[in-house]
């Protein structure tokens, strides 16, 4: 049973939900967005493709493509507590179970039971968090927040190789596994409800096919497309960095695996320092959305040099991998923000849901396309190229938005 607390001490607690938050954020995501970090290791033992690499994050990326519809539903009408700390359980327990497997096409199906865990982590969370802060500090604590991703992603990316050299790359699932249940025990512990927080009926709203509809319907919404555009982009941009930028080191300058991870660590680094610092940024800008185009201009210039300029020194690498971590992660913080300002108030899980749900498709979809214009090409100029296009023309379409947004600044 969710605890509510007297208004007298929610403005001191109101800082614990935003760190377990952020703890359980981190633990869910940190195997996930840390695989790159040992995808060498994988693909050299068991012979994969870049193909393969990629295809075993969508795997982990797959059931949220509906499941996080389901959870942005299921958090409009129950406790986050429970439905948060559960599905961040399962995520733990698939992890550790998939030391378990001695197949590629078994280690697949384990990432998908992280996936339906892992969809109720991302809108849960900021549900949480927007219930709690007010709209004066509601960018600055949801890019606090936010920043668990990159932060588990950056422990990952030093923990896990360290771990692979030791045990072995199987090891590394059971840890993630072991991370991802503490997260979910201290959420479920320590989470109360805001005082006066209920849940919001629904009895009236009709057959479930009317209500599926009426949900959807926001799609067509001008907040909700300049929302797509974007995030499509920026997440496609993300992942790519994520997965790639070890074996793009590795491969291109010759450089050693744990130092191509230190460079990742970096990138994910920043990208915790991006994702509060741009979400602060967005609660003082007249626009909170304008912290995100800026991040989307900023990628396209941070590939561009990638991809272009010779890198022969490792400080000229930090700076940029730095750069990208700081705008292609921390583009998250003021995007999530915008998502959840621009939904009605008893639809916000809904909404959350809605949008991580459609970047969902372009993470199942990227990365094994990377990874497949890897394999055909032999060259990583084609994938980077790619992203700085689709990044370009998310640009384009979401500024062509912007005067409808001016309009209507909800969903």
């Amino acid at each position: 049973m969710t605890m509510l607390l007297p208004m007298a001490s929610a403005q001191n607690y109101r800082w614990i939900i935003l760190l377990i938050a952020t703890l359980a954020q981190a633990a869910a995501c940190f195997f996930v967005q840390g695989i790159g970090a040992i995808s060498v290791y994988i693909q050299a033992d068991m012979g994969l493709s870049a193909f393969q690499i990629g295809a075993l994050v969508s795997a982990a990326q797959l059931v949220p493509l509906v499941g996080l519809l389901v959870a942005g539903e299921l958090l409009d009408r129950f406790s986050e507590r429970l439905v948060v700390g559960l599905g961040t359980l399962v995520v733990g327990i698939a992890l550790s179970a998939a030391v378990l497997a001695e197949s590629y096409w078994a280690m697949l199906l384990f990432l998908v039971l992280v996936g339906a865990g892992y969809s109720t982590a991302q809108p849960g969370g900021s549900k949480s968090v927007a219930a709690w802060f007010d709209k004066s500090q509601r960018g600055f604590a949801m890019g606090i927040r936010q920043a668990g991703l990159p932060l588990g992603g950056a422990l990952a990316a030093i923990i896990l190789p360290t771990v692979a050299i030791t045990w072995g790359w199987r090891a590394s699932f059971l840890v993630g596994g072991l991370i991802a249940i503490f997260g979910a025990l201290v959420f479920m512990l320590f989470y109360r409800a805001p005082a006066g927080a209920v849940p919001v009926a629904r009895a009236s709203e009709g057959s479930l096919t009317n209500v599926v509809l009426s949900r959807l319907a926001m799609i067509r919404e001008p907040a909700m497309k300049q929302i797509m555009a974007s995030g499509i982009s920026l997440i496609s941009v993300q992942y790519g960095i994520l997965i790639f930028t070890v074996l793009y080191l590795h491969s291109r300058l010759q450089m050693e695996v744990l130092q191509a991870a230190t460079l990742l660590f970096v990138a994910q680094g920043a990208g915790v320092a991006g994702r509060i610092l741009l979400a602060a940024w967005s609660d003082r800008c007249r626009s909170r959305y304008f912290p995100v185009m800026v991040c989307m201009v900023a990628v396209i210039v941070g590939l561009l040099v990638l991809v272009w300029l010779p890198l022969n020194s490792m400080f000229m690498l930090g700076c940029l991998m730095s750069w990208l971590g700081f705008f292609g992660f921390g583009w998250y913080g003021p995007w999530v923000a915008y998502v959840a300002e621009s939904a009605p108030a008893d639809k916000t899980g809904f909404v959350l849901g809605l949008a991580m749900a459609i970047n969902q498709l372009a993470i199942v979809s990227v990365p094994p396309l990377l990874g497949w214009m890897l394999d055909i090409t032999g060259s990583f100029m084609v994938g980077w190229s790619l992203l700085i296009a689709m990044t370009l023309l998310g640009l384009l379409m979401t500024i062509q938005r912007q005067g409808d947004v001016n309009e209507s600044h909800r969903v």
